[in-house]
């Protein structure tokens, strides 16, 4: 593990733990907490909240001209934690890295809203993306679709269940996403005390988020299960102190033998949530750096074969 990274996880070790808490309270603990953790980045020039339809809402994040793509963004949180607010820093560093516009979702929360809300406010907020773009100067068939842990599972079941429409993402992303719930990988066990994701947190999260009696085996629910066949190209993070790890893992090597393009960013020495840490920890930075740069160089890749296939 990172030294930096090591020394925050022994000093969380004695901290408050939100899943001793109910929902509010934990949500209320964790937005403090993520608003001294995340790094302080220069705003762009257009931040606009948007109303996807009533109760569903984002922010656009834009240097205010046309813009090459757009990232629809979705946060993490385990489904239950989390908000546009809290992952502020990340977004405008997508914006500012890749040139292209942020819409990131608040989309609902369990347990008051359980699954399947928050992929139902995907697809609305995918729907509102690709009517909107042009009027933001973007492209529809240039969105890039990407989340951390839970918004991670949320992009990916996203992309499945667009697939075979008229527009389809240009780019998945998925940052140490869960994939499968119906089982239990070897991570899981080894990294079960780590805490930046316990195993007894990842047991409070799907209390809350799943319905009782909900088949884990859905591919909503774990979309390792799903169908892969022509999806887009991914971008898929893994962190090798993380309990989700194998989930990474499976699913990129699943998309690959699907034939989907995948590369995989592995940082080795990072915990779960590493770009809610750019404030306190220069790896974390490093690494969400890296991570917004290699988004960037897919665009620029994606860039070069349009210019190629006009001439």
């Amino acid at each position: 593990m990172e030294p930096d990274m090591a020394l925050l996880m022994k000093l969380s070790e004695s901290g408050e733990d939100y899943s001793d808490l109910e929902p509010p309270a934990a949500r209320a603990m964790t937005e403090r907490d993520l608003a001294l953790f995340a790094d302080r980045i220069s705003p762009c020039l257009v931040e606009e909240e948007v109303e996807i339809r009533p109760g569903l809402v984002a922010t656009r994040y834009s240097q205010g001209t046309p813009a090459r793509s757009l990232v629809l963004f979705f946060h993490g949180g385990g489904f239950v934690l989390g908000s546009r607010a809290s992952y502020t820093a990340p977004a405008r560093m997508l914006a500012h890295a890749t040139g292209a516009d942020v819409l990131s979702v608040e989309y609902r929360l369990a347990p008051e809203h359980p699954f399947p809300a928050a992929h139902e406010d995907a697809l609305a907020a995918w729907r509102y993306a690709v009517e909107h773009a042009p009027a933001w100067g973007v492209d529809p068939a240039r969105i890039v679709v990407a989340g951390e842990s839970a918004g991670g599972n949320i992009a990916a079941v996203l992309c499945q269940q667009v697939r075979g429409e008229a527009v389809q993402p240009l780019l998945q992303v998925l940052i140490q996403p869960v994939t499968d719930l119906s089982t239990h990988r070897p991570s899981q066990d080894e990294f079960a005390d780590c805490p930046a994701l316990t195993a007894k947190q990842v047991a409070w999260f799907m209390r809350h988020y799943l319905p009782e009696g909900a088949d884990h085996r859905d591919p909503r629910i774990s979309p390792l299960l799903g169908n892969l066949n022509g999806l887009p190209r991914a971008i898929v993070s893994v962190a090798g102190f993380d309990s989700l790890h194998d989930d990474g893992v499976a699913y990129a090597t699943a998309l690959l033998e699907a034939g989907v393009p995948v590369d995989v960013i592995h940082e080795r020495g990072l915990v779960h949530g590493y770009i809610s840490f750019t404030a306190i920890s220069p790896s974390s930075k490093a690494a969400t750096t890296r991570l917004v740069g290699a988004i960037a160089a897919a665009l620029d890749k994606t860039d070069r074969a349009t210019t190629t296939r006009k001439s």
